[in-house]
């Protein structure tokens, strides 16, 4: 496994372009990095192959860290370039973490569509409620599953750094860094909210 990690990263490093990765890449290089750690809990930890395990968990966890951040930025360049998931590069996992963005580009195509001749029908989005935001006892209201937006901004709190991003109103907002504050056109920030990059913010 730690060869395919090795060939994944490299690939990912040389060439500017998103590389195909197995559908079960992520669940065999968790399978690995828990054997790792088993194998290291199971031996003398003064062992000279405690020392070699944890040099082996170092590298892969770095080379993993990496590629992960790159096909994070590669996935959101080519998703909004193509208009569609590359699914057939895409694990699991991050197929369905593409599959609300992939939704939102979509709608957005169609919705360009129709404007330009001369239709604009109404936007229908689906309020989501962030993860913050449970966390925090309320009043229950009845919240109703679908809301029309023309026009409204939410403010947000970036949890992720992202790169920068094409709104609703077709201007350009980005790139965005851990604990930055912006204010999005809703349409784009409850996609954000959705992925878990951002958390609303209430402004009184």
């Amino acid at each position: 496994m730690y060869n395919e990690l090795y060939a994944a990263w490299r690939r990912e490093i040389d060439d500017p372009t998103l590389g195909g990765l197995p559908p079960d890449f992520y669940t065999k290089i968790a399978e690995y990095l828990g054997h790792i750690n088993e194998d290291k809990s199971a031996i003398d930890k003064k062992s000279v192959k405690v020392a070699l395990l944890e040099h082996e968990a170092h590298n892969v966890q770095r080379m993993l860290e990496e590629l992960l951040d790159m096909r994070y930025k590669k996935i959101l360049k080519t998703i909004t370039k193509l208009q569609k998931v590359p699914i057939e590069l895409l694990t699991k996992e991050e197929t369905e973490m593409c599959k609300s963005f992939a939704n939102f580009a979509n709608a957005y195509q169609q919705f360009s569509k129709n404007l330009l001749k001369g239709q604009q029908p109404p936007i229908t989005v689906t309020v989501i409620q962030s993860p913050m935001a449970q966390l925090v006892e309320t009043p229950k209201t009845e919240i109703k599953p679908q809301i029309h937006v023309t026009q409204k901004r939410l403010t947000l709190r970036f949890t992720k750094a992202i790169p920068a991003i094409m709104g609703a109103d077709m201007k350009s907002y980005g790139p965005f860094k851990a604990e930055d504050v912006a204010s999005l056109p809703a349409l784009n920030a409850q996609i954000l909210i959705k992925q878990g990059l951002a958390v609303l913010i209430e402004v009184s």
